[in-house]
C-alpha cells in the first residue's frame, strides 16, 4: 500500500526561518553583553529607582518652573545624593566599623554567647546555646554578612554609573515613556498599567521600606541608650535592617539583646529592653506601616521575605530594597501576561477559535 504524503504542508516559510535566525543571533549577543555587564545590574536598578522617584519633580521643574532640562536633572541628582546616598554611605561605614572586628574575630561572639549560656544553664537549666548550636548558627550568619557587605562595596563603586544613567533618563523623560509605550508588545491599557504598577511598587520598596526601617531604628536606638546598651547606635541599625523581615522582624535583635542585658548588666536593663521592644518598637512598626501603606502600595510580606533573600545574593545590602522590587515586578508582568494573552480553556471551543 502506498501513501501519498504532501510534504509541502511541513515546509517552513523562509521569513520564519530568517526571523528565528535573527532572534537567535540577537539573544546570543544579549547574553554575551549581560554576562560582561552583570556587575552593573545594581547600578541599572538604582538608576531606575531614582528615576521613578524623581520623575514628577523633573516634570514640575521643566514644565511648570521652566527650568532648563540639564539644570533640573543636575539639581535633582545632587539633592538625591545628599538626601539618600550620603546617609546610606554613613550608615554602612558606621556598621562596618563595628561589625568587621566581629567578622574577623568570631571568638567575640562565642565569648558573649557562652556567658549567656552559662547563666541560662545555672539559673534555668536551659541548654539551648551550647557550643555546637552556636557554631551552626554562626556558620550561616557570618558568610551571609560577608556576602552582603562584599557586594555592597561593588554597589557603592557603581554609583558613578548609576548617576550617568539617571542623568540621561531624566533629560529624556518624555522619550523614555514614549519608547516604553511603543516598544512593549502589549495593549496600550496594559502598558499604562505596567508603568503605574511599577511606579507604585518602586515607591513602596524604595521609600516605604526605608521609612519604616529608619523610624524603628531611631526609636530602638533611643530605648537601647536608655537601658545602657553598648553600641546602641549599631544595635539600632541592626534593628532597622531586621524590620524588613516578615513575622519575626525586630524581635530577632531586641530579644537576644534583652537576654544579654539581663545577664551582663542587670535585670532592670534586660526587662527594659524587652518591654521597649514589644510595646514601643512593635507599636511604631504598625503605626508607621499603616501611614505609609495609605500613601503607597502594600507589598505582601512573603514577597518581601523571598525578595530580600534573592536581592542580597544579587545586590548585597541593597538587596533589601531591590530584591522585593524585582520580585514584585515579576508578578506584575505575570499578571499582565495573563491579562494580555489569557488562558485558553479547552472546554470552550469558541475561545480556542478566537485565540
Amino acid at each position: 500500500m502506498k501513501y501519498n504524503v504532501d510534504f509541502s504542508k511541513f515546509q517552513v516559510h523562509p521569513n520564519i526561518v530568517r526571523q528565528w535566525l535573527f532572534i537567535s543571533v540577537l539573544l546570543f549577543i544579549a547574553i554575551v553583553i549581560l554576562k560582561e555587564l552583570y556587575f552593573m545590574i545594581a547600578a541599572f536598578f538604582g538608576a531606575i529607582t531614582l528615576y521613578v522617584i524623581l520623575m514628577h519633580c523633573m516634570k514640575y521643574l521643566v514644565i511648570i518652573k521652566k527650568w532648563p532640562v540639564w539644570l533640573s536633572a543636575i539639581c535633582l541628582m545632587i539633592l538625591s545624593f545628599i538626601v539618600m546616598i550620603i546617609p546610606f554611605i554613613y550608615i554602612i561605614s558606621l556598621a562596618l566599623e563595628k561589625i568587621m572586628p566581629i567578622i574577623e574575630n568570631p571568638s567575640i561572639i562565642y565569648h558573649t554567647v557562652n556567658k549567656i549560656h552559662i547563666f541560662l544553664v545555672q539559673k534555668y537549666e536551659v541548654n539551648l546555646l551550647n557550643k555546637e548550636n552556636v557554631q551552626k548558627i554562626t556558620s550561616y550568619i557570618i558568610p551571609f554578612i560577608q556576602k552582603s557587605l562584599g557586594d555592597t562595596f561593588l554597589v557603592l563603586g557603581n554609583l558613578f554609573i548609576t548617576y550617568i544613567l539617571l542623568y540621561f533618563m531624566l533629560i529624556k523623560t518624555k522619550e523614555v515613556e514614549n519608547w516604553l509605550r511603543k516598544t512593549l508588545p502589549l495593549k496600550s491599557a496594559n502598558v499604562k498599567k505596567i508603568i503605574t504598577d511599577v511606579r507604585s511598587i518602586v515607591y513602596s520598596n524604595a521609600l516605604g521600606i526605608p521609612i519604616v526601617a529608619i523610624t524603628q531604628g531611631i526609636v530602638a536606638s533611643i530605648g537601647y541608650w536608655i537601658f545602657k546598651v553598648d553600641d546602641f547606635v549599631l544595635m539600632g541599625i541592626l534593628t532597622a535592617c531586621a524590620s524588613i523581615i516578615p513575622i519575626v522582624g525586630t524581635l530577632i535583635i531586641y530579644l537576644p539583646l534583652a537576654v544579654y542585658q539581663f545577664v551582663a548588666v542587670g535585670s532592670f536593663e534586660g526587662m527594659g529592653v524587652f518591654i521597649w521592644g514589644v510595646i514601643i518598637i512593635g507599636s511604631i512598626d504598625n503605626f508607621t506601616r499603616f501611614l505609609v501603606q495609605k500613601k503607597i502600595a502594600n507589598t505582601h510580606p512573603l514577597i518581601t521575605l523571598f525578595g530580600v533573600i534573592v536581592g542580597v545574593n544579587l545586590f548585597g545590602f541593597l538587596g533589601i530594597i531591590f530584591g522585593p522590587l524585582l520580585l514584585s515586578i515579576f508578578f506584575i508582568l505575570f499578571r499582565i501576561y495573563i491579562n494580555e494573552f489569557g488562558m485558553v480553556d479547552a472546554n470552550k471551543p469558541e475561545q480556542i477559535q478566537n485565540s
